[in-house]
């Protein structure tokens, strides 16, 4: 199984997801979307797959500082705009199989997901 899991490379929960995949021998590719960024048909993908609100972090410190012009009204177009220009307000991580797409982490549903 091909895995990919995008996040940025110092954040705690990233550091967790990966460990948990680490001590399970889950082989993985990391894409640190902070230093390396992400792409527009990345994003349009995981929001129509997960939806808007699960892909963009809202509770995180840099959209929280964003000013309220920005942080009001979001459309879609508006908020893949913001996520290009700042990935850190991407939620994390976001692992994809060849079939499944997760954001966040959760040990139980990776359990489930890596299960056999």
């Amino acid at each position: 199984m091909t895995v990919t899991i995008y996040g940025i490379k110092n954040c705690d929960t990233m550091k967790k997801a990966r460990s948990w995949l680490e001590d399970r021998g889950v082989a993985y590719e990391f894409h640190d979307y902070r230093a390396l960024g992400i792409d527009r048909a990345h994003l349009e993908s995981w929001i129509d797959q997960a939806g808007l609100d699960t892909v963009l972090n809202r509770a995180g410190t840099t959209f929280r500082k964003l000013p309220d012009a920005e942080r009001g009204n979001l459309t879609r177009e508006k908020a893949i705009a913001l996520m290009l220009d700042q990935p850190s307000i991407i939620k994390r991580p976001v692992l994809e199989t060849k079939d499944k797409l997760l954001v966040g982490f959760k040990p139980e549903i990776y359990a489930d997901t890596f299960r056999g």
